[in-house]
């Protein structure tokens, strides 16, 4: 027998051979589920609507607010309780959608163009023709030799980026050497964070700053990452370009009420940028029409979709699950996020199916703003939960509100269409027996993998930056880095029914599981936890 292969069949002893005694878990109900959710699943029926009818979902957009309002009819139909508008408490900022749009080449050749424009920019009155110059500055002094010749033009703004033909597949499943890996992974340490580029700052702020001056017709960039090919574009909000010395916190958002007149933006996709730009660069004229038609709604408070599934006679504590609603506005936020809210809209179907209360309360959260900040999990989490006081590690200046001592667990979707392999422990080491357990009736179903690496970058960091558990499930990639993430891409026709299915089970056992136990989710550290005066 090969070593890896003995050492993948220790990691998943039982519990009682590795001297600690398993909980009990109640398989006859977790059988119940598994045969609702694979034999009366809703969850596709779920995501067509909210991505197919109702997306994008574009954080305070009218295609937000249609969604959230079905989603909230939908969680009382199958009779959740309390199902409501979790309003922030605070401006988001401003709604906007596109409502026309086109870009087409017309000289030294007719070509319809592969582009999409960026949330948040200002829009044209009517269809406008223009010749197009190609910004071709690498340092902050190539920039002025470019003085007087933008004005009512369409600036081709960032440099091509280089395309080749595709010999990797797009799409992937980890194997099994890959979940060794992270099974085997140690803990993290502190990490240094990123380090910008000043003078590439320095350059991108001279480059805004002349278009805006100059008085350019619209600013076009190349998709911003050489992993997309095909057409495939990569499109968020607008720049707002700030010198660099001005610090993050200080820079206005694109959303916001009050934030600065902005030129009109628009991203093309990478082929035909480049194209452009080697025509320019052979001598040629190039001339656009660019239709740009954009709408801007009033600025509001932001908002969350909450319900739950009362409990008996531990109905004070709550478990949930949860998965960010928002989405870009490129495609349909299939992928991202309306696999995880779909999925954990079925996963409370499914528990409300099988005709059994839990314990525990069980609670749903579909997030706002989580593609801006995490802003809506944030929100809730701090009203509901507590606060971190301290940004750096360690954190040990965290207030905590009383109904914290009452939270048990929270479990996160949010890494596209992939199937289910297991648990992010997010340095959590007192969770792995619990969740090794807990993972055993779903061995066949390919998830049995724990890794005490963190994950970042989605709504559960919420719960764990005030030492809540909080956790990501370790997904298949599938190609959600690749091809959907973020892009033109993330439609419907990329999500994978049995995938979902799978990681409704899942979810759902996983809350009954943790809605029934004798006691809360254990904690990190001693799995303590200090409830301190919220006034």
């Amino acid at each position: 027998m090969k070593l890896n292969s003995i050492l993948i069949i220790a990691l998943f002893l039982p519990l009682r051979l590795l001297g600690q005694t398993p909980e009990k878990l109640d398989t006859v109900t977790i059988a119940t589920i598994k045969n609702e959710g694979f034999n009366r699943s809703q969850v596709m029926h779920t995501l067509s609507m909210i991505t197919d009818v109702y997306g994008p979902r574009l954080t305070n957009s009218p295609g937000y607010r249609k969604a959230a309002e079905y989603a909230k009819a939908t969680l009382e139909s199958w009779g959740l309780q309390n199902v409501h508008f979790d309003d922030w408490g605070e401006d988001f900022g401003k709604g906007w959608y596109l409502k026309k749009f086109s870009l087409q080449e017309l000289e030294p050749v007719y070509t319809p163009l592969v582009a999409y424009a960026k949330a948040w920019s200002p829009g044209l009155k009517g269809p406008v023709t223009a010749e197009v110059v190609y910004l071709d500055a690498k340092t902050v002094e190539e920039v002025a030799k470019y003085a007087g010749k933008l004005k009512g033009k369409l600036v081709l703004f960032s440099p091509p980026t280089p395309v080749s033909p595709g010999f990797k597949a797009d799409a992937k499943r980890f194997n099994d050497s890959t979940l060794l890996v992270m099974s085997n992974a140690a803990p993290e340490g502190n990490q240094d964070g990123f380090r910008f580029n000043m003078e590439g700052q320095k350059l991108n702020y001279a480059k805004w700053d002349l278009c805006m001056k100059e008085g350019a017709l619209a600013v076009l960039e190349a998709s911003p990452s050489s992993r997309l090919e095909d057409g495939t574009i990569a499109v968020q909000g607008a720049t707002v370009p700030y010198r660099p010395e001005v610090s993050f916190e200080k820079r206005i958002r694109v959303y916001a009420a009050d934030a600065p007149k902005i030129l009109p933006q628009v991203v093309v996709a990478d082929e035909h940028y480049n194209r452009m730009v080697r025509q320019i660069q052979n001598g040629n004229l190039v001339k656009l029409e660019l239709t740009l038609e954009t709408e801007f709604t009033p600025a509001e408070h932001g908002f969350n979709i909450i319900g739950e599934i009362p409990g008996t006679d531990l109905k004070d504590e709550v478990v949930m699950i949860g998965a960010h609603f928002d989405s870009w506005h490129g495609g349909t936020g299939a992928t991202d996020n309306g696999a995880g809210s779909a999925v954990m809209m079925e996963a409370m179907r499914i528990i409300k199916a099988i005709g059994k209360n839990p314990r525990r309360t069980i609670r749903i959260a579909l997030w706002g703003g989580e593609e801006q900040g995490l802003l809506g999990s944030r929100s809730y989490v701090k009203r509901t939960f507590g606060e971190r006081l301290d940004k750096t590690r360690p954190y040990d200046s965290i207030a905590l509100k009383p109904q914290a001592s009452k939270f048990s667990v929270y479990f996160n979707m949010d890494n596209g269409t992939g199937r289910y392999r297991g648990v992010y422990l997010q340095g959590n080491e007192a969770a792995r027996p619990v969740l090794r357990n807990w993972l055993v009736p779903f061995a066949k179903l390919g998830a049995s993998t724990l890794t005490i690496e963190n994950t970042g970058g989605t709504d559960h960091l919420s719960f764990d930056a005030i030492g809540l558990p909080g956790f990501q499930f370790i997904q298949d990639p599938i190609e959600y880095s690749t091809r959907t993430h973020h892009t033109t891409m993330d439609v419907y026709d990329k999500a994978i029914e049995g995938d979902l299915k799978n990681n409704a089970v899942i979810t759902a056992s996983f809350a009954w599981i943790a809605a029934n136990r004798d006691g809360l989710f254990p904690r990190k550290g001693n799995g303590t936890i200090s409830v301190k005066s919220d006034r």
